[in-house]
This record gives structure tokens, sequence and C-alpha cells, in this order.
């Protein structure tokens, strides 16, 4: 399926733009009156309704597209945007003798108790390199068809020769799953182009809508500006931002089989009509068996990311020893070792 129509981009945030502007307006009115009651939100995200509230429906509805209304813990009936999306107390048990030095900012969020067992900068913005892929992906998967055949253009198959790549040409023809598996394996900037083209039309069209949905799921303190992650100065965004993208990503079952796969045999055509074969590896050190996952923990998969300005990057979900969801993040760090020396130590939690 492919969303050409300017009017498509906006159609997730209507109803949560509509009723947010609704809220702000009645906020300004109530402030002016006598004997009413002030908020001061603990950290930026609170006005969103993304901070230590869960976000429950009213009904017991789970169709994301229905009108139901959503309340907070509090039991205050706001529709907010990121519904459904938890973040919860920074308890920081366990961790902390934990050395993030090596790292400009790392977090590890907890969806089943609503915490955050660890927190460092988890809202400066910083460039995502390649774990732009993440929503980049979810995009594919919310609004594409794994069985869509995409044509590969010029355009997706001239990256720079230092660009991370899958070995795509113009004219190949293959299927979403397929670019799906080398966007997220071989981070193929390539394969992240064709599947913009193939959602939006072009990837400035694409990158209004990762915005506007990024926006929708409370991730409010990014921008984005291709589909890849190449260095752009307003491509940004923040630890706790990845952690909402990635929790969304992973409600998609292709998300989650792709991301937990450590190699793939890719077959499609090329622009003659013969059959190509490549193989392609995650570039995820737990999952190549690289780097050991420590006893008990279940790495099920995520997505690195690498540039000068951006460090690398790594952002992960599987389970610890007490098999309780975890979504680990790491950006900026100096080197890839350090990377996993301080995720493995972020994964225990």
């Amino acid at each position: 399926m492919k969303c050409t129509d300017n009017n498509c981009f906006g159609r997730t945030l209507p109803k949560y733009s509509k009723a947010f502007a609704a809220f702000v307006a009645a906020g300004i009115l109530l402030c002016g009156g006598c004997g009413t009651k002030t908020y001061e939100f603990e950290h930026p995200y609170d006005v969103y309704g993304t901070s230590i509230h869960y976000l429950r429906p009213q009904t017991d509805s789970d169709d994301d597209d229905s009108d139901a209304i959503w309340e907070s813990a509090a039991s205050d009936t706001i529709p907010f945007f990121a519904q459904e999306l938890c973040v919860g107390e920074i308890t920081q048990t366990g961790a902390e003798n934990i050395d993030a030095s090596a790292a400009q900012a790392a977090g590890v969020f907890c969806p089943d108790e609503g915490t955050i067992s660890y927190a460092k900068n988890i809202y400066e913005k910083l460039y995502p390199a390649s774990t732009t892929k993440i929503l980049t992906a979810y995009l594919a998967c919310k609004y594409g068809d794994l069985t869509d055949t995409i044509t590969v253009s010029e355009q997706a198959a001239n990256q720079a020769g230092d660009s991370s790549v899958c070995g795509l040409k113009a004219g190949d023809r293959l299927t979403l799953e397929e670019l799906l598996y080398g966007l997220l394996l071989e981070s193929g900037n390539d394969a992240a182009v064709a599947i913009a083209e193939h959602i939006s039309g072009s990837m400035q069209n694409f990158a209004v809508l990762m915005n506007e949905e990024a926006a929708a799921l409370g991730a409010t303190h990014s921008h984005f500006t291709n589909p890849h992650g190449l260095h752009d100065e307003e491509h940004y965004t923040t630890v706790y931002d990845l952690y909402l993208l990635l929790q969304a990503a992973m409600r998609y079952e292709p998300f989650e089989t792709i991301a937990h796969t450590a190699k793939h045999t890719a077959s499609y055509r090329n622009a003659s009509g013969e059959t190509i074969t490549q193989e392609w590896e995650t570039t995820d050190k737990f999952l190549t068996g690289e780097v050991s996952v420590p006893d008990g923990v279940t790495v099920l998969g995520g997505k690195t990311g690498t540039t000068n300005a951006a460090g690398y990057c790594l952002a992960l979900y599987g389970k610890n020893a007490a098999q309780k969801l975890r979504i680990s993040i790491v950006m900026k760090a100096d080197t890839s070792e350090s990377l996993y020396t301080l995720m493995t130590e972020l994964i225990k939690q």
C-alpha cells in the first residue's frame, strides 16, 4: 500500500491533535478562573501524557482507531498522544554500580512494572544513526503489506560508498518483507530509501510521515529528515523517544520476527528477471554470538546505529533473568566495545 496522498499523512493524528488542542484551550480558560488548580509537571514529557501515568482505555476495545476515551492512573480523563506506551518512575534499583561513562545517554525501561530501572540523560537530544530504521520499519509494518513488490529506484540504489547497504541495484524487484530484512539485519540505507518511496512516494514525504507518527506516539523531542539515519543536524531523538518507537514497533509480529533473526537468505529478481540470492546477517553482536548474553537473559531483537556524530548506538528489547520485558538503549558510546560492555550490564536489570 503506497501512501502518496498528502492528506493521508495526518490520518492518525486528528483525533489526538484536536483533543489536545481542546485540552490546551480549556486549560487556558480555566487558568483565568478563580480557585482553579494549577498543575506543575515533573519533566518535559508530562504535558504529552507520556510520563509516569499508564494510559488505559475506558472501553474493552483493542482497536487502535477506536474513539475510546483514555484515562491516566491519576483518573484524569484526557486523550493523550502516547496511548498505552508506559514510562514510569525512575527507580535505579540495582543499577547503582553501573558505569555508563563511555556513553552520552542510556536507559532501561520496564513495561511490565511501569518503571525505569536505569536512566542517564534519557531526554537529551542526540543523533540516532541507524536506530532511525526502527521508525522506518514501524511505518512499513503499519502502512505496507509484506507481499507488496517494490522496484528499487536509482535514488535508492545510489548510496554513498561508505554507506551501510544491502547491495540492491536499480531495477531489482523484491517484496516489502525482503526489504525489511535488508533494513533491520544489514542496516541497508538502500532498503530504507526503497521503503520510504514505496510508502510515501518520496523521502521528503516519508520524513513528514515519520515526524507525524513519532509525535503521535509521544516522541515529541525528536525530528527526522530521512529514513536511514545518515547524519543531518536536524535529525535527532532521545533515549526516551527511541524507547517509545521501539515499543510501538514491537507490536507488529513481522518486526519482532525479523529483528530477532541473525541470518537470512534473501531472494529476489533483478531488472533482467534473474533470481538473485544474498546472505544477510544482523549487525547486533548479541544475536550473532560475537558478544555473550548474560545467563538467564534473552535478547529478542533491536537495532544498532553508528556514525561519527552519533557514536555507537543500540536499542534492544528482551527479557531479564526473571523473564520480565526490558527495553534497553545506549546512545553515543565512544567505541563498539564500550557499547556492548555497558549494554551487557543494562540488560541484566
